[in-house]
Order: C-alpha cells, then sequence, then structure tokens
C-alpha cells in the first residue's frame, strides 16, 4: 500500500548548532510525505506528488505540520506510574519512589501493563522512539521490547544493574549482570527495531566489579550502546569522589572500567569538569538533557553550548522528569538554557529532539524526513487551544507559528502520529 500523507512538512538538511538555526530546514506549506512499506519514498509539493501517485491512499492534514517522530533519547519506564511525585534530592527521590516502585516489575504482568501504558502515552505525545533503563528484572526488559514490537516501534532498552547502595531486592551481582545482560542482548538485540543498550545505572550503585564486568561486555559487543547517568548533582558527585578518591572525576569511573567510547551516552551531565568535557568530545559521546527532570528534582542548568562540540538528544527522563510531552521537554529546554544565557532557536528545539536525539542513539533511519527513511512522524496542529492559536494568527514567519506550540503545547498539539506509515493516536491512551 502507498499512503499520501499532506501537510505543511519540515525537514532539517543540516545541525542548527552548527550552521544558522534559520537556515536549516527545508519548509513546505503545500508538502507530502509518500510511505510504502513503512518507509519515506518520496518528499516534495503535495500537487506534483498526487500527480506521480494517483492511486495512493491519502492523509490530508491541512495546515498542520508534518516533521520526524519525536525521539525520547533517556526515560525510565518503570517509572512511568510515579511520575510528578513530590520530592526533595535526588537520592531522597530514588529511595523514596523510585526503588519501591521499580522492585515490582519482576512481575511480568506488571511490567507488560506500565510498557504498555508508558507506550501508549509516548505516542499520544508524538513521540515514536525511546531508550529506556529498566530494573534488574530481565522481565522488564522483555515487557518494553515486546511491547515495542507489537506497536512496530524502535526501541533501545537494556536491564538496569546495580550491586551497591540500593535495597537488596534491588540488587544483583557483577556476573548476575553480565549474565542478565548478554542472555538479554542476545535474546533481542537487532530483532525488528529493537536495539539493546548495556545499563549500569550509575558509579554510586555499581560497584568496580560490576563496572568492569559491564565493560567487558561491551568489549565483546561493541556494536550496542552504552547507557548511565553522570553529574546529575553536586552532592551526587561528592558521593562519588567520597566512594573512588583513585579517580580523577566522576567520568574516569566509568572510564577505568571499559565504558567511555562513541557509542555512549550519559544522561543528564550538568556539573562536568573542564577535563571531562574535553575528554568526551575527544571519544565522540553523547549526552543527554533532561531539562524538566532537572528543574523538577533541582539538579542544575545544563549548558547547551556543548552541543557544537558534542552529540546532545533531549528526553524527558520520565519519571524523575514531569511530563510524557517532549513539547513540554523542549519548552524547558528553552527556560533552562534562558536562565544560561543562551537562547534557542525554535529549529534547535526541534532538532534535539528528532534529529539530535537520533544522531545520540546513532540511528541513521529515524528523526529525519527524507527518502529512505522509516515513516516515523507527528504531525502537529499549530492551532490547538485558543491561547495557542490566537497567537499564531499573528505569526508572519514559519518559526512564529511555531514556537507557541513548543512552548504553550501538549499532547492535544499532536494531530497524528505515525510509526512506519501506522496512524498510532485515535484518542487518549
Amino acid at each position: 500500500m502507498t499512503l499520501l500523507i499532506t501537510g505543511q512538512t519540515l525537514a532539517f538538511v543540516d545541525d542548527p548548532f552548527i550552521v544558522a538555526p534559520e537556515d536549516v530546514v527545508r519548509h513546505r506549506s503545500d508538502g507530502a510525505v509518500v510511505v510504502e512499506d513503512g518507509r519515506i519514498v518520496d518528499v516534495g509539493a503535495a500537487a506534483d506528488l498526487s500527480t506521480r501517485y494517483p492511486d495512493a491512499m491519502r492523509a490530508d492534514h491541512g495546515e498542520a505540520l508534518i516533521l520526524p517522530g519525536f525521539v525520547d533519547a533517556h526515560v525510565h519506564y518503570p517509572q512511568t506510574a510515579i511520575i510528578a511525585s513530590w520530592g526533595k534530592r535526588l537520592i531522597d527521590w530514588l529511595q523514596t519512589y523510585t526503588f519501591p516502585e521499580e522492585a515490582r516489575f519482576g512481575d511480568p504482568e506488571h511490567a507488560a501493563r506500565i510498557a504498555n501504558t508508558y507506550l501508549d502515552l509516548a505516542l499520544a505525545n508524538g513521540t515514536t522512539s525511546a531508550c529506556s533503563f529498566c530494573t534488574i528484572h530481565p522481565e522488564s526488559v522483555d515487557a518494553i521490547f515486546a511491547a515495542a514490537a507489537d506497536r512496530g516501534m524502535a526501541i533501545w532498552a537494556g536491564k538496569t544493574c546495580m550491586d551497591r547502595n540500593a535495597p537488596e531486592d534491588l540488587r544483583d551481582t557483577a556476573q548476575g549482570a553480565y549474565d542478565d545482560s548478554k542472555a538479554l542482548l542476545d535474546r533481542w538485540h537487532g530483532q525488528g527495531r529493537a536495539s539493546y543498550v548495556i545499563t549500569p545505572r550509575f558509579t554510586p550503585t555499581s560497584t568496580p566489579d560490576q563496572l568492569a564486568a559491564l565493560g567487558g561486555l561491551w568489549t565483546e559487543r561493541p556494536d550496542c550502546l552504552m547507557q548511565t547517568h553522570l553529574s546529575e548533582q553536586v552532592d551526587e558527585i561528592a558521593w562519588v569522589r567520597d566512594l573512588h578518591p583513585e579517580a580523577r572525576d566522576y567520568l574516569d569511573t566509568y572510564e577505568a572500567h571499559g565504558l567511555l567510547r562513541e557509542r555512549s551516552l550519559f544522561g543528564h551531565a550538568i556539573h562536568l569538569a573542564d577535563r571531562e568535557r574535553d575528554r568526551l568530545a575527544e571519544v565522540g559521546a553523547a549526552l543527554v538533557h533532561c531539562p524538566t527532570s532537572n528543574t523538577f528534582i533541582g539538579s542544575g542548568l545544563f549548558d547547551m553550548g556543548l552541543a557544537r562540540r558534542l552529540r546532545v538528544g533531549l528526553a524527558t527522563d520520565t519519571g524523575g522528569g514531569s511530563s510524557f510531552s517532549m513539547l513540554r521537554t523542549m519548552a524547558a529546554a528553552y527556560e533552562v538554557a534562558q536562565l544560561r544565557g543562551q537562547a534557542l532557536h525554535s529549529s534547535q528545539l526541534l532538532w534535539l529532539a528528532t534529529a539530535g536525539s537520533a544522531r545520540a542513539l546513532h540511528a541513521d533511519g529515524i528523526g529525519r524526513l527524507e527518502v529512505g527513511a522509516m515513516a516515523d512522524l507527528v504531525v502537529l496542529d499549530l492551532h490547538s487551544t485558543f491561547a495557542i492559536a490566537q497567537r499564531t494568527a499573528r505569526a508572519d514567519t514559519l518559526w512564529e507559528a511555531v514556537f507557541p506550540t513548543i512552548m504553550m503545547g501538549d499532547d492535544r498539539a499532536v494531530a497524528q502520529t505515525y510509526v512506519a506509515g501506522r496512524p498510532m493516536k485515535t484518542g487518549r491512551p
């Protein structure tokens, strides 16, 4: 079946952190996307493509904006049910909410229920791909991969490994982390649109032996990604310093155990030392900005200037983050940058939520509106609420029309979400 999707189209042609932000997109007010077998086979003017594909089924979105589906580069899907829980600082939040909830994921039925709920919420908000931490339970990994496969979604995920400074029922061992991770990797990595990610939670909850075991697994399977947390809060950094007085800095605790190279993703990375910044850039690692989480838990302000040197993705950080919406996350990224004196352009915000996150994940087939890419799309209604519509009515440029939706939009702004060309939004989950 050939599907012709019409509306305004927006495609990136370059990186807006390197090239002038106003000059990096190709916008058509009367655009169209042609989809066959789940992939984009043509992009152009609606009139031309209608003539070229006269027998195609049509999905007409009027003046709505068609762009690549949002890519959420750092989530904890097991924390879906505890999102927006009142808390203090990171460690208190983990002990009070996160660990008790994660202990439930040895139950396959509970894991499946939350996995399905999370993905339905993500799709309702225009997110077509995500990279998730799971729990120590293999059942939690199976659940998210199976739920994503049912929907045809691209998903990155891994067993979250911890063998110290966590409740007894959430601790494994160095060997257990290696064995479970290897078995899950062999079971899921490369199956359909599933990608396994080697996942130590962070240095405080993994002994040197466990970090080394996971570093060894990554050496055996360098095609995988490795994800963890880095320098989220000042007291966390002090904790790492106490645990590892021999290390030059927080990043060194990962590098010393084989967990730093190009395919590594570090969530948060707010309070970096100069050496850490230089080393991350040298190896080509990726950082993931989680702005709603960083403000909600009081962690600090990410330096978006790093996007000129490093791969940087954007993430909701469910459930430390306070929203499932990448639109809300873009708005928070704008506000955080403003507090650092860095005014982000609309094109930079959209890039972070699409191509930027895809690049952080080394995912060539998503985050782009071009021939050959997967037809993972989000369609934005730029007049979704009265407040947004009255502002958009005064817009003289594309960016003036888009910015109010970034700043004030939510799931109501998502007119449709397509995964491999299949419409996924049929109502509230």
